[in-house]
């Protein structure tokens, strides 16, 4: 017999309070994690809105470094396809 017993309410009334307490903690614990998750994505807007600010910021002020940049990525992924299409067949 498990020794773990849980108290059961006197009561209908004590049942009631103990289920509208577990409610408005479990309501408070996902309105928490609501405001955690826009608090996040606006922090990841942010973010990313500076970082494409600063790629602007960078292209404008070195155009030929970026054209080279651009250049040698679509290098690297036409190599990479070219490769994974050779060994398909």
């Amino acid at each position: 017999m498990p020794t773990n017993y849980v108290e059961l309410p006197a009561s209908v009334e004590e049942a009631l309070r103990e289920v509208s307490r577990i409610k408005s903690v479990v309501s408070e614990a996902v309105e928490d994690g609501v405001k955690s998750a826009v608090k996040a994505l606006k922090q990841g807007r942010d973010a990313a809105e500076d970082a494409i600010d600063d790629a602007r910021r960078t292209v404008r002020q070195k155009p030929f470094q970026a054209v080279g940049v651009v250049f040698a990525i679509g290098m690297l992924v036409g190599g990479l396809l070219t490769w994974m299409g050779s060994r398909r067949s």
